[in-house]
């Protein structure tokens, strides 16, 4: 029974008997699940859940970095991943079968996406602030330079991972991969969403803007709408409540 199970995973869900895979198109898969799969799922959760952290007595102590560095670090690896495994395809994937095409145009569009990303970070704006060296800037101001970049940020970055999944699919199908592979990186995503639901659920999806300078309404980009879905704005009870933080009175 057990032996069954185990060659019913490690068999192929298309061709019979063994395949075998270049050893190119190998790395090539690896690092773009490590990259797509998890790395970048993982900085985005970093950033949408993680600006405010439950041990931090917020709004007494503002703008920790531990998020933006996690975000940062994880996504700029994961392109860098990304470029390494288009590398390793770069004058090999055109021995792939033309049933393979669909993979390559999403693939292709993906790191699109992800050079879109790169450029608006870049271009984001000043942040500025009581913190900075000039209270004006885009962010601390919440400028249309700032609104726009948040807004386009944040929907091709969902974008990226939800093509993202079909794109790694469609590279097992090509590799011809093993069951096991299919089930593993669906369990994974599984448990992706139900941190995402469950963190959501939580308030957890912190308001940026409040989490850099806080809740009161002297900041002018409190007194705008918050900018994305989703996304939570708190008084110091409501945060109480929601992060299960008991705050000590000044």
């Amino acid at each position: 029974m057990n032996l069954d199970i185990v060659t019913y995973l490690t068999s192929s869900i298309g061709r019979e008997g063994l395949h075998e895979l270049a050893p190119w198109a190998a790395w090539h898969g690896r690092l773009m699940v490590v990259a797509w799969g998890v790395m970048i799922p993982l900085g985005i959760l970093a950033a949408r859940f993680f600006k405010v952290l439950p041990h931090q007595n917020w709004p007494q102590t503002l703008d920790t970095k531990w998020w933006w560095h996690a975000h940062r670090g994880l996504q700029y690896s994961g392109v860098f991943l990304m470029l390494c495994g288009i590398a390793f395809a770069w004058g090999n994937a055109k021995q792939a079968a033309p049933a393979d095409t669909l993979h390559a145009v999403l693939a292709w569009s993906l790191l699109a996406l992800a050079a879109l990303q790169i450029m608006g970070g870049l271009a984001r704006g000043s942040k500025g602030g009581p913190t900075s060296l000039s209270l004006r800037g885009d962010h601390y101001d919440m400028t249309r330079r700032r609104l726009i970049f948040e807004r386009l940020h944040k929907s091709v970055g969902y974008l990226a991972v939800c093509l993202s999944v079909v794109v790694v699919i469609l590279g097992l199908v090509a590799a011809d991969a093993p069951r096991w592979m299919y089930l593993l990186l669906s369990l994974w995503w599984l448990t992706l969403a139900f941190l995402f639901v469950k963190l959501q659920r939580q308030n957890r999806s912190f308001d940026t803007y409040q989490a850099i300078w806080g809740p009161d309404l002297s900041h002018p980009g409190n007194r705008l709408p918050s900018s994305g879905w989703g996304m939570k704005r708190h008084t110091a009870a409501t945060f109480a409540k929601a992060y299960g933080h008991i705050h000590k009175k000044d």
